[in-house]
């Protein structure tokens, strides 16, 4: 069981990208932000916005409960999420209205959709996220 557990857990922490990319400061490259761009365009926009903006009521549940698209781009609550959750998030989708990726969209590519809307990030939001769930 412990080694199950051992194997589990690297295996987790193999999909963190802690890497610091020298050209962005940030764990991923301005490469992967222009292929998380066009497939946020393709895929995304639709629902949080051009420019990863959500909905301008994001925080009112509508008749059924359901919230529609947060901002993604660092003015909501994006930043508490850990990498693993915004990955399986993006993959799996949620109980709302957040589609599941998983199947049409590869791990690299979800990392990439991360890279994008994080690349809209201020520093200081970039940094809180890198210190809270880096440890």
């Amino acid at each position: 069981m412990a080694l199950l557990v051992a194997l589990l857990g690297g295996c987790a922490q193999d999909d963190i990208p802690w890497k610091k990319d020298p050209q962005t400061g940030r764990w991923y490259s301005s490469s992967q932000v222009e292929q998380g761009k066009l497939l946020f365009d393709q895929n995304c926009a639709v629902c949080h916005g051009r420019r990863a903006q959500g909905a301008s009521n994001w925080m009112q549940p509508d008749s059924r409960g359901l919230y529609p698209p947060p901002p993604l781009d660092g003015s909501a609550h994006a930043w508490h999420h850990p990498y693993p959750q915004l990955m399986k998030t993006i993959s799996e989708g949620s109980q709302g209205t957040m589609p599941a990726w998983g199947d049409k969209l590869s791990p690299e590519q979800i990392s990439s959709l991360i890279a994008y809307f994080q690349s809209y990030w201020p520093d200081q939001g970039y940094q809180l996220w890198l210190k809270r769930h880096k440890s």
